[in-house]
């Protein structure tokens, strides 16, 4: 059945890529982005529809729940894909601000946009929401010698991650009506790396949009990535 998802910060990397696969499948696909030259560029490449959505500002994400509803009247999937890696320098030089900016992105953006589509969702058909998280918030993996997450020291994006995994897993026990579950894309060649990932950006969108598409029952308050589920 086709489904009506929205995508934050969808005009570029694993947004654009979950974008095109799910309009590819025949899904309904409202582009999320802050640049509306980029999103209405990026929509009209995949046959979707351009939402200017601004995770960060309370009357961008409001006006996006409006438009929303008044042309979908309902909402099936949310994926919380926009995010920022924060800054390129060593932890000893990290301040308060650069904490503000990306917790305010990563994981506030997260809080401000399902609240303002849980109505939204409430009306959709087996709701799901889906959160970019990271292998870079698991302590499991990051203590894990054999993983190449043990080798990155991020302080502020490893702990917005780890903090978008235990809302998920909040947010589902809060709303048994609706599945979320936390992805982790993994090493994927993205802006946020500098094309850096050994992935490929269709790769790094697998668990997105597995959990995007999958069946009612599927679960929910899960962690997990292209290969399956993940340790914390």
């Amino acid at each position: 059945m086709s489904k009506i998802v929205l995508i934050t910060g969808a005009n570029k990397g694993l947004g654009f890529e979950a974008a095109r696969r799910l309009a590819q499948l025949g899904h309904t696909v409202l582009v999320g982005a802050r640049d509306a030259d980029r999103g209405r560029k990026a929509a009209a490449e995949i046959g979707g529809r351009f939402v200017a959505l601004d995770v960060t500002d309370d009357a961008s994400v409001a006006a996006a729940a409006a438009d929303v509803t008044a042309t979908e009247g309902r909402l099936d999937v949310l994926i919380n894909n926009a995010g920022i890696a924060g800054p390129q320098t060593q932890a000893t030089d990290l301040a308060a601000g650069d904490a503000v900016r990306v917790f305010e992105t990563n994981v506030i953006g997260i809080v401000r946009t399902t609240g303002a589509f849980l109505p939204l969702l409430q009306a959709g058909t087996d709701p799901a929401v889906v959160n970019v998280s990271s292998g870079l918030g698991s302590q499991a993996l990051t203590h894990d010698p054999n993983r190449i997450e043990s080798s990155v020291v991020a302080p502020l994006y490893n702990a917005s991650k780890a903090a978008v995994t235990m809302m998920t897993t909040q947010y589902a026990k809060a709303f048994p009506g609706i599945r979320f579950n936390a992805v982790d894309p993994g090493y994927t060649a993205t802006d946020l790396n500098g094309h850096s990932g050994p992935q490929t950006v269709t790769e790094g969108t697998d668990a997105i949009v597995t959990c995007a598409t999958e069946d009612p029952g599927a679960g929910t308050g899960r962690y997990l990535d292209r290969f399956g589920p993940l340790p914390w």
